[in-house]
């Protein structure tokens, strides 16, 4: 798995969206599942999704939220001060978000479709104290729970292509597309060249073939 930024930087990144959440919430007294709503639909998701370093490490938590609001909104929040002693719930919900965001390599708009701010809230009573990768084992089963398809699917569907003729495109056997497809055989195993022979007919990186 590629991450679109260096591990180095996933803390910084986790703790200024755990400050954006605490800050939105807790400060400028916005509903949770609102900003979370807002913050996938604005640019700052995508940047921090692609690892811009002004995004994940560059800008603080407060300035993330008058970001969102100021793009999607139109309106300029004045900075309110931001102090918090420890980690509140709000925090949390933005700090396991951003590590399963950078760990999957998920959207956020997809990661917030699947487990609502609602739903995190609940999590975070049994979750917030346990290692991180609890999270993301519930995390996962939720995801390929909501998402039924494998990516080879839905993209060759999307692209218009029969399974068929994929495969006289790509090289790769009929039999083995449905396999993958089926979940029968697990494409993450597959060969570097098989899927990127299929990639390359679909028009899409190799990346987006991989199941998460």
């Amino acid at each position: 798995m590629t991450h679109a930024y260096q591990e180095i930087y996933l803390s910084k990144a986790q703790s200024t969206l755990g400050d954006a959440f605490d800050y939105a919430v807790n400060v400028c007294h916005m509903d949770g599942t609102t900003f979370t709503i807002l913050f996938c639909a604005s640019s700052v998701s995508k940047r921090m999704e692609n690892g811009e370093s002004a995004y994940i490490a560059g800008k603080s938590g407060t300035e993330i939220v008058l970001d969102v609001v100021s793009e999607t909104m139109g309106k300029s929040l004045s900075a309110k001060s931001h102090e918090h002693m420890g980690r509140s719930r709000e925090y949390w919900i933005g700090w396991a978000a951003a590590y399963y965001q950078w760990h999957s390599g998920r959207k956020y708009s997809d990661i917030f479709k699947v487990i609502p701010f609602e739903d995190m809230q609940k999590m975070y009573y049994t979750l917030h104290e346990a290692d991180i990768t609890k999270f993301v084992e519930t995390a996962d089963k939720l995801m390929k729970e909501h998402f039924t398809e494998t990516n080879l699917k839905r993209i060759r569907t999307a692209y218009g292509l029969t399974q068929a003729e994929l495969a006289k495109r790509s090289g790769v056997s009929l039999r083995s597309i449905q396999m993958y497809e089926q979940r029968n055989k697990d494409i993450n195993k597959a060969s570097v060249e098989t899927v990127y022979s299929l990639a390359r007919v679909l028009g899409c990186t190799i990346e987006d073939l991989i199941e998460r």
